[in-house]
């Protein structure tokens, strides 16, 4: 059976879908998929023995230069690559419009998420059939329901498998055990502070710990250095592709993150991570699988779900925290001293460093 899997971004997202590959592989031996994804994140699925071909789409960049996009033909290769096989089923993974549209160029029937289900209605005027998945569940879970009820097989209790093989994917360790702290996201409401990233590093290396710091952009680069100064344990590491992070994260002893896509990378790795919440929500978007420590705020607007904090400081607020560099104050309630004892908690019980 040779399935068209159309899931394109973010990374967690992209993530979050192989669970219901393995889920599918072991219900129908001989499955093959192959995935429609963002060029940026298409590396991951090759990483899962269910998938056959990656397909990458551009959408992100085609935006910006539709009339480049149109004169160098890549948008007219794309549609033919899909046009080129005729598949078993095609599910629409993401429920967006823009997912949705890309099913037109594809031949196959086509499932998706029922209108109550998407997050954007329209998109199931897309579909051949549509299924209704509820929301209030984890994104992983939601995903495994939707292959189960598109591919018709039960779905099995339990937690669900990644798929993926840290040991292949880490190599050969010969570095001494280092800690992974992901400071970077895209949301500007869901950024540690820095002087609290400072603090937990500072934490670290009095208890002996190496600490390593990525970084994917200019800003978050200088981040880095500034978390970085003066610490002779702590590494800033040099850009690195998805594939060399992937590596890193898999030879990791556990890692430190705020809601950003490697936090979910390590825990498809299978790495123990301890991931800090202020504005969003764990129970639906959490890092998934074993190991996986959810830290989230319990001030009193969290989760609030919004890229921009609004909240306006108390006096109170003004008196007990630096106003200019503790923000946003939901993260106040995730104090670098309080970090510092779960991550203690979450090594020993690893026995990771």
């Amino acid at each position: 059976m040779r399935v068209l899997l159309i899931k394109t971004s973010s990374m967690g997202d992209v993530i979050h879908t192989l669970p219901a590959l393995t889920d599918a592989r072991r219900a129908i031996p001989g499955i093959q998929f192959d995935w429609v994804v963002e060029e940026g994140f298409a590396e991951i699925p090759a990483w899962h023995p269910a998938v056959a071909e990656v397909i990458p789409v551009a959408i992100r960049r085609w935006r910006k230069h539709p009339l480049q996009t149109w004169r160098n033909g890549e948008w007219a290769r794309f549609k033919k690559r899909l046009s080129n096989t005729r598949y078993d089923l095609i599910i629409d993974a993401q429920g967006l419009l823009k997912s949705a549209w890309l099913t037109r160029y594809a031949k196959g029937p086509v499932v998706g998420l029922d209108k109550t289900s998407a997050r954007e209605p329209l998109a199931s005027r897309f579909y051949d059939q549509s299924c209704d998945v509820p929301w209030g569940q984890h994104a992983v879970e939601r995903v495994r329901q939707l292959f189960a009820q598109a591919l018709g097989y039960r779905l099995a209790e339990g937690v669900g498998d990644y798929g993926l093989n840290r040991a292949y994917l880490a190599g050969e360790i010969t570095d001494q055990p280092y800690l992974l702290f992901f400071h970077g996201t895209t949301w500007k409401s869901k950024h540690w502070p820095e002087i609290y990233w400072r603090a937990l590093a500072e934490l670290a290396v009095a208890d002996g710990i190496y600490v390593r710091l990525p970084w994917g952009n200019p800003v978050e680069k200088a981040r880095a250095e500034r978390i970085a100064d003066g610490l002779d344990r702590v590494q800033v590491l040099p850009k690195l592709s998805l594939a060399g992070m992937a590596r890193m994260v898999a030879g990791a002893s556990a890692c430190v993150a705020v809601d950003t896509g490697l936090g979910h990378l390590a825990a498809a790795l299978d790495v123990p991570t301890l991931s800090l919440f202020g504005p969003t929500n764990p129970v639906l978007t959490g890092a998934y699988g074993a190991s996986q420590v959810h830290m989230p705020s319990n001030f009193p607007c969290a989760p609030c779900l919004q890229k921009t904090c609004h909240y306006q400081p108390t006096p109170e607020d003004a008196r007990q925290f630096d106003l200019r560099r503790e923000q946003p104050l939901c993260f106040t309630r995730l104090n670098p001293q309080r970090v510092h004892v779960q991550l203690q908690s979450l090594l020993l019980e690893e026995r990771v460093v």
